[in-house]
Parts: C-alpha cells; sequence; structure tokens
C-alpha cells in the first residue's frame, strides 16, 4: 500500500543475513512505502558488534538490549497484514518502466487484460517503450550491459554469490559487464578476498566504489537503445543515461547468468 510503514516477518527474514534484509528495505519505497524495516534480533546485535563507530564493551551490550526491546510485540495491531509463501516467489526480471512491472523468470508477460483498467496505458506504454510483447517470456532475451552494483545490490555478501556463479566463466561476446561495490568499506573487503581477481578473470570490468549506472553516474551510461541487465533498483526511462536506453531489474546472480549467456537467464541452472 502507499504511505504505510512496511514490517518485514517471518521465517525467511528470520534466517536473512543483514545485507539481505538491507535489499528489501531498500526496496520499499519503490513499492510505496514511507520506510522498510525488520525487527532487531540476534542477527542485528551480531552484525554491528565490533564494527567501526559502534559501542564497545559493556556500552555495546546496554545499546544492544536497547535495541532488542524495539521489536513488535506479538500483541502489535497494523493497519493491514499481506502474507506470501516464499516458495512461491522464483528468480525475478522486470520488463517494463517501473519495478513492479515484473515476472518471475519462468513466467510469461501478463496480458493487457490481466491488468486493472488504471494501470493498461501504464502497461501498453511499457510494453512499446522496452519493445516487448504480452505473453512472451524474459528468457532468452539479448543484452548488451550487465551491471552488478548500488546500494541496493553492491554489498559484499551480493558480490560473493555473483562470483561463485562467474568463477571459471566467461561473459559472452558483446556483452560489456561491470561490477562496482557499493562502498570502499566493501571494495576493500572484496579485493582482500580475490573477488575482483574472479571477477576480471570472467571479463568483468571491476570499477571504484560508487553510484555508476544505477543512475549513469560519470560516464557509465547505456546508449542508444542499449538493454542492460542491472541489480539496481529503479528502472524508469532514461535511469540509466540514455533516453531510449532499457534497464531490466533483477538479482546480482541473475545479472551475472545474463552477462555470462548474453541474454536473460535462470540463474538456478549454474548454481546446479
Amino acid at each position: 500500500g502507499i504511505g504505510y510503514a512496511y514490517e518485514y516477518a517471518g521465517e525467511v527474514f528470520d534466517r536473512m543475513n543483514m545485507e539481505e534484509r538491507m535489499t528489501v528495505c531498500n526496496m520499499s519505497i519503490e513499492g510505496g512505502a514511507r520506510c522498510g524495516y525488520c525487527n532487531p534480533d540476534q542477527t542485528t546485535v551480531d552484525y554491528l558488534r565490533g564494527r567501526p563507530f559502534a559501542p564497545q564493551g559493556d556500552a555495546f551490550d546496554k545499546e544492544a538490549a536497547r535495541w532488542l526491546s524495539l521489536a513488535s510485540g506479538p500483541n502489535a495491531k497494523f493497519d493491514d497484514e499481506v502474507v506470501y509463501n516464499a516458495a512461491d516467489i522464483e528468480p525475478t526480471v522486470t520488463w517494463g518502466i517501473n519495478p513492479g512491472q515484473s515476472v518471475g523468470i519462468t513466467e510469461a508477460i501478463p496480458e493487457v487484460e490481466a491488468f486493472p483498467a488504471e494501470e493498461r496505458n501504464g502497461v501498453v506504454e511499457a510494453l512499446e517503450f522496452m519493445e516487448l510483447k504480452a505473453g512472451q517470456s524474459m528468457q532468452g532475451q539479448k543484452i548488451d550491459v550487465a551491471f552488478i552494483g548500488s546500494c541496493t545490490n553492491g554489498r559484499i555478501s551480493d558480490l560473493r554469490e555473483a562470483a561463485a556463479l562467474a568463477r571459471g566463466r566467461k561473459v559472452a561476446p558483446g556483452v560489456k559487464a561491470l561490477v562496482v561495490p557499493g562502498s570502499q568499506q566493501i571494495l576493500a573487503q572484496a579485493e582482500a578476498e580475490g573477488l575482483d581477481k574472479i571477477f576480471t578473470e570472467a571479463g568483468f570490468e571491476w570499477r571504484a566504489a560508487g553510484c555508476s549506472m544505477c543512475l549513469a553516474m560519470n560516464p557509465d551510461k547505456l546508449q542508444g537503445r542499449e538493454i542492460c541487465a542491472s541489480s539496481s533498483n529503479r528502472n524508469f526511462k532514461g535511469r540509466q543515461g540514455s533516453p531510449t536506453g532499457r534497464t531490466l531489474l533483477m538479482s546480482p546472480a541473475m545479472v551475472t547468468a545474463a552477462a555470462i549467456n548474453g541474454v536473460v537467464s535462470d540463474c538456478r541452472e549454474l548454481m546446479s
């Protein structure tokens, strides 16, 4: 819903690490929320312990107890509740010009008539801009650029996952592939683990930390009608620098699979 504060809870979020939770919360704005959060728990405490600028020693334990006390209690009341079965959610890719215009990798783009009447003009506009058709699968869609990065999906866990798929493989001919860590700290950690070498050996460009192609920072821009598989969070017209460029949002693992195959692909096939 529009204007809500989203609280994410359940078994899936309990098992997520902090960086995975950050990605989901980051996308709350794209869902129309004012903010998004997960309740603080032991995972939160363990993530913060020993970090720069965090309290130390007894002061940390005191603050950790206060953080844990902020979690919603069992009797908390909410304006609305929505329940999803995470097992039904597969790797996803956008086909349109906003993050909500997306499908699972094995699904087809819905027919225009399947959308509420007030959304149909926007759906038609998106399909025409992207040069796609209702009923079409996104699998096999050719890409020109692959971008792994952004504040949404440029953390160390994202880079580790992408590097695991890139190891021993090569970027497809004709694809420009970039990896941009989300911060200097992440860049240093990735290089300490040798992830940069894995990416460069596979044919990815290893870049300095920053925003890069998420919003067409510096020279990192799409040219003309290029199509980019991007792990960023927004796919609006012109977002990646070219007024006619096209953005397909997906996870870092999905971007890696697309870069290697040269087309939108199911990352699970590389994991098996």
